[in-house]
């Protein structure tokens, strides 16, 4: 058997339990890695960084 992603894996779980409540925030962490990844650069990091 092949071997499923990540992803895959995660969606499957939240589909079988029904851990919908799951999504946002997992989607808020998401966002928050995304935007501390895409600032960690840039002039704006240590004010991003002061927010959490």
């Amino acid at each position: 058997m092949a071997s499923k992603g990540m992803t895959t894996q995660l969606m499957n779980y939240l589909k079988v339990r029904k851990k919908f409540w799951l999504v946002p925030v997992l989607g808020l962490l998401l966002l928050v890695g995304l935007l501390l990844a895409l600032a960690q650069g840039s002039a704006l990091a240590p004010f991003i960084y002061t927010i959490f």
